[in-house]
């Protein structure tokens, strides 16, 4: 009639002695995962953004710049070349020039300016002669040149 001490010792744990599981650790438990969640969303975020992202070089070995007339003597034009710019020289004497746009110091995108015949950086006044050396400010190295041609109406750039 009476419950024996071993039913009531099997009802509350079970039947390896463990303790059954109460209201207080199911809240430990959904307080700790929260915790582990929440420094998760943290830490990921954080982890991406110093990780550098993969660059995909370009298959493209030539592109068409653009078309004669578009470019009057003494002028320049920037132009994608894959998934970087490009920048297309007219010179005085009429020459077609091609190089990379991206700048050897911290790769800001560089300009032509007639006034002065050199291409420019505007970020720290990097200056390049129109052989693409650099020749002022603080740019390393000479900008990558290009092969240009002339098809028709089209300038073509194809990477040297």
């Amino acid at each position: 009639m009476g419950d024996s001490t071993s039913d009531k010792t099997s009802r509350y744990f079970g039947s390896d002695g463990s303790t059954p599981p109460t209201r207080r650790r199911f809240l430990d438990y959904l307080l700790g995962s929260s915790a582990l969640a929440t420094l998760g969303a943290i830490v990921y975020p954080i982890f991406r953004f110093m990780s550098p992202p993969q660059v995909i070089e370009s298959t493209e070995s030539s592109v068409i710049a653009a078309k004669v007339a578009e470019i009057p003597v003494n002028s320049g034009k920037i132009f994608k070349f894959g998934n970087k710019p490009g920048i297309l020289i007219r010179t005085a004497s009429g020459e077609f020039k091609a190089f990379s746009a991206v700048c050897t110091h911290l790769e800001c995108i560089v300009q032509y300016r007639g006034d002065t015949k050199q291409i420019w950086c505007a970020c720290h006044n990097g200056q390049y002669n129109l052989n693409g050396k650099n020749i002022g400010g603080p740019p390393p190295r000479p900008l990558e040149e290009f092969k240009v041609n002339t098809r028709g109406d089209d300038v073509v750039v194809t990477k040297a």
